[in-house]
């Protein structure tokens, strides 16, 4: 059974953090705010939480599109092969924000996903999540809860969203009512920048 967590965005509370972090670390999936939808993630250097997300999602773990959600852009180099100051400068720009941004993965990406050439990179206009990965100290996984034929308020409710989840899931964070557009994804693997998919948030690319 999961625990129903309230936070405040505004001033996360240390304690409150900790608890979820505490989860976290024992390999817990947590149900998150973000700048966009409700977010599912675990640790993701916790292969067997990542197997269990994606069950959850109903893919293989190898397949999977998993962002990375980083607290800022410090650590960027431990996951991404260099890039340069144009693409940096974007990032810098649009980031925090509602963006997923793909990026070439280098070689210390965690196992699991060592055959993959490309990771979205996440990094939330939310004090609540990047408040978790700054004490868990790396990053965690996202994937919307938001199906396509998905109630709006199953998905933006932080009460409903518990009420589906609490048997599936170890941890539900209550950052306030979320928001039902998912985020930007621009793909940055090639010469120029490609809009992959349009949601929240509009940058000039």
């Amino acid at each position: 059974m999961a625990e129903l967590i309230r936070i405040y965005e505004e001033n996360p509370n240390p304690k409150d953090i900790k608890r979820v972090v505490d989860i976290i670390k024992k390999g817990g999936l947590v149900i998150y705010p973000s700048d966009t939808v409700y977010a599912l993630g675990c640790d993701i250097t916790n292969n067997r939480a990542l197997e269990r997300v994606a069950q959850l999602k109903g893919v293989k773990l190898e397949k999977a599109n998993f962002s990375f959600v980083c607290e800022d852009l410090s650590n960027l180099s431990d996951y991404v092969k260099q890039i340069d100051s144009s693409t940096f400068k974007l990032l810098k720009r649009a980031l925090p924000g509602p963006y997923t941004f793909i990026l070439p993965g280098n070689n210390n990406l965690p196992t699991v996903f060592k055959k993959k050439k490309e990771v979205g990179i996440r990094v939330p206009d939310n004090a609540i999540v990047r408040a978790i990965v700054n004490m868990l100290g790396n990053p965690i996984i996202s994937t919307s809860i938001k199906d396509e034929d998905e109630v709006i308020e199953y998905t933006t409710d932080p009460e409903l969203i518990f009420e589906k989840w609490e048997k599936l899931v170890d941890v539900v964070v209550d950052g306030g009512y979320g928001d039902n557009i998912a985020s930007t994804v621009i793909d940055l693997t090639g010469n120029e920048p490609v809009l992959i998919r349009e949601g929240k948030g509009s940058l000039e690319i």
